[in-house]
């Protein structure tokens, strides 16, 4: 008997944001449609059932910013997966982590080392865990990303119109996202704003690398210094710009490596804050401010930093 998988059940719309610009319709596909071969890809959009902006598309069309992406239901054959009900032991444990919930949204403290998205070599991620969490919303969408290994503030919509409302205030820099860093060395007190742009290269293994140059996109992020200790500096980080990667690279830039950045960071100091218990890399979005999507009242939520990263900075306090 052949078993049905269900990659998407209803018709699902994107709306590309400036990350995800510039990439190839068929490339975006399939990162979106997780185990969908790449033949049953290049047929829906063959045959229409895959519309941007409402008109039919070639595979190779190159995403703008604020394209609406129409993606029709899938369903492709299962081989031997392990069944979601497997999974759900892990996933119950993120129901202690949302942080706020009502019937149009949601907000995630989400932790470090689990995706937002399934790939990556990982079947599973945030969106995948909190559908098998709420299996009866008909929606569930991330209206933001953090990288893997950063943990925090993570909002999904759970009506479309929310989505939107949600996508207009970023769009609009309504938004206000602050994170916390613990990064190398003594922060100079004279370095309140980095302003570098940022260049997105992909390598061959498909990892991806960003680094500050003059061909990038325009980048600005504000820092304020919320604690110094002997070895290190807790910052406050507040991005102006969304660019992948963009504190890591920015802290780099100035000088000041965020401890444990297996990718842009420093391997000592990382030994360092190995040896007193900091097994992650230490950025944590911890606050977001922005305006209700159905009401207009002006929220503000924070997600308090896990209890290992507390007990390295208490580590540092008694270096002092």
């Amino acid at each position: 008997m052949t078993v049905e998988k269900v990659i998407s059940s209803n018709v699902q719309f994107f709306t590309i944001s400036d990350d995800e610009a510039g990439q190839r319709l068929d490339n975006f596909l399939l990162a979106k449609l997780k185990g969908v071969p790449k033949s049953l890809i290049y047929r829906i959009v063959r045959k229409g059932e895959v519309r941007v902006n409402k008109g039919r598309i070639k595979p190779e069309y190159k995403l703008q910013e604020d394209d609406v992406v129409r993606v029709p239901p899938v369903r492709v054959a299962e081989k031997n997966e392990v069944p979601v009900s497997t999974k759900l032991n892990k996933v119950a444990e993120l129901e202690s982590q949302i942080l706020y919930e009502d019937e149009v949204m949601l907000v995630i403290n989400k932790p470090s080392g689990i995706a937002v998205h399934g790939g990556s070599g990982l079947s599973f991620g945030i969106i995948e865990a909190l559908r098998a969490l709420r299996p009866q919303a008909r929606f569930l969408e991330l209206v933001h990303r953090i990288d893997r290994d950063t943990s925090g503030i993570l909002l999904v919509a759970k009506k479309r119109s929310a989505l939107r409302n949600l996508h207009e205030q970023l769009r609009e820099k309504v938004v206000q996202k602050d994170y916390l860093a613990l990064v190398r060395g003594q922060w100079q007190s004279h370095v309140k704003v980095v302003k570098a742009p940022l260049l997105k290269n992909e390598l061959a293994s498909g990892e991806r690398m960003v680094k500050v140059s003059e061909a990038g996109k325009p980048s600005e992020t504000r820092f304020v210094i919320e604690e110094r200790y002997p070895s290190a500096t807790l910052v406050k980080a507040s991005p102006v710009t969304g660019r992948t990667h963009q504190i890591r690279v920015h802290t780099q830039h100035a000088g000041h490596p965020i401890a444990c950045d297996d990718k842009y960071g420093d391997r000592d100091f990382d030994q360092k804050m190995q040896q007193i218990g900091l097994n992650r890399l230490f950025l944590h979005a911890y606050s977001i401010r922005f305006e209700h999507p159905k009401t207009g009242e002006e929220m503000v939520i924070t997600a308090p930093l896990d209890k290992k990263m507390k007990a390295v900075l208490a580590k540092l306090r008694a270096e002092k």
